[in-house]
Parts: structure tokens; sequence; C-alpha cells
């Protein structure tokens, strides 16, 4: 089995394809083989992000490091019992298929709930949750009391985690590794941002994360999509694109890499 990556929450706008890229990218750049699977079934950022990518290496004649993917689709059976059976055999079915020469399974989950995602959590090794630096987005983890800011309980999103990995403990694998991406953070030490840091760490120690700083708003992350370029892929003797705020940047990815301690499994002969 390779070492499955999840991209997963049930809040959109939350910068899950945009991190799932990056990650892929860094890793393939490392000399990883990564195969890639889009849950969102709609509107599938992570692959139309792919696409662009494709299209600028046939625009530009040159070629970049790209993940071996497969695209997944939604049963059309008419009973939810069947079609879940039959999703759920796709789904391993593609695992399988990218474990015989992947080291990694990157899988960007939809901001809902779904049969595929639900599999992914389940099946996560690492499971990577990008929230905002909001109160708005703390809620997709935990529910607070609107008077005193203490934590109620956990939320849906949180509660199928748990399940997941309950999964896990009964198949056997090691325990699953998530880690909540703060993106966003604000550089000013604000009331809000506080509140956030200290509600998530209590949260933490609760129901078992852990903390990784994520990305900051920038506007070269969204510039990027178009083109399917990530932040590692800009040329380090261009200076219009190695600005000072664009060097940080890159060295926000580098410290998710870094701080998600991944141990691949070899890829399969």
């Amino acid at each position: 089995m390779a070492q499955i990556i999840v991209m997963g929450n049930e809040k959109g706008g939350s910068g899950k394809s945009t991190s799932a890229m990056h990650l892929i990218t860094a890793l393939v750049r490392d000399g990883h083989t990564v195969g890639a699977m889009d849950f969102d079934l709609r509107q599938k950022s992570l692959f139309r992000y792919l696409d662009n990518r494709t299209d600028y290496m046939r625009r530009h004649a040159m070629t970049l490091p790209m993940p071996r993917r497969i695209a997944l689709e939604a049963s059309n059976a008419d009973s939810r019992t069947e079609a879940e059976d039959e999703e759920t055999d796709r789904f391993q079915a593609a695992v399988a298929d990218l474990s015989r020469d992947c080291q990694y399974i990157v899988i960007d989950c939809p901001g809902s709930y779904s049969t595929y995602s639900r599999l992914a959590h389940a099946s996560a090794d690492t499971l990577i949750t990008p929230m905002n630096d909001s109160l708005v987005d703390f809620d997709m983890l935990a529910r607070l009391d609107p008077s005193t800011g203490r934590i109620l309980g956990p939320s849906l999103y949180s509660e199928m985690v748990w399940k997941a990995r309950q999964s896990r403990a009964a198949t056997g694998r090691r325990q699953m590794d998530w880690v909540v991406l703060r993106n966003r953070m604000s550089t000013i030490d604000a009331k809000n941002k506080r509140r956030v840091g200290s509600a998530l760490q209590e949260l933490a120690d609760r129901i078992g994360f852990r903390l990784v700083p994520g990305f900051s708003e920038r506007v070269i992350f969204r510039e990027l999509f178009l083109s399917g370029l990530t932040l590692l892929d800009l040329r380090a003797d261009d200076p219009q694109s190695m600005t000072m705020s664009n060097i940080a940047a890159r060295q926000e990815v580098r410290g998710l890499l870094k701080a998600l301690s991944l141990e691949p499994q070899s890829a399969a002969a």
C-alpha cells in the first residue's frame, strides 16, 4: 500500500486543493512517485489545476513533474446500498492500482459528506484538515458556547474522523496522523487570532490532532491556478517571480512538508 494523504474537511474555501497541489509537487520534485484522486466530482478543482498544468507544458514545450491520477465517477445505482458498494469497489480498485507504482496517494475531498470522502478518511495514513483562521472555520471542528467561548463538543466532521480512526484500528493499521493546517493566518496579533489559537490547542489536546502553520494570505496562490504552476515551479533566476513574498511562501510550503514528517512506503516493483 502507498501512504495515503487526505485533504479533508466539510467546508469549502479553506485551501484544500491549493494545499494538495503544492504537496503533490513538493513530493514529486523530491523524487517520490505520487498518485492523485479528486473526490469533488462536480468542481474537480485539483484535477482542473492539473489540467492547467498539462496545458502550460504543451504551450511552452516543457516538462514539469506530474502525479499519476485516477478519476472516479459517482455510482448510478438506484439503491443507496448498491451505490455505496459500487463506489467502495471503485475506490479500493483505484487505491490498489495506484499503489502498484506510487509511494504516496494524495486525495482531495469535497467540502461536503460523500461515500468517497468517508472511504478516503477511513483509509488516510495522514489526514490534513486545512482551515481559515476564523471562528467560522473552527465551527467545522467543534461547537463553541457563544457566551463563554467554551467548547461544547465535537462537530459532525470531527465525529466522522473519530469513526474513521476506529475503522483503521479494527484493521490493525497504524494510527492516523491528523494534522490541522491553519491557513490565511493574520500577521497582526488580533484578539480573534488568539481566541482561535487557544480554542484549537484545547481541542487538539481533547480529540487528538496536531496543529501546523499553513499558508499565509497571498495573491500568488490564486494567480498560479490558471497556469497550473506552484510556488515550487518558479525559477530562482527570474527576479520578477522570485519576490520576497514568493520566497517566503515557498518556505511555507517546505515548512509544511517538513512538519508532516512523511515516511513513504516503497513502491511495488
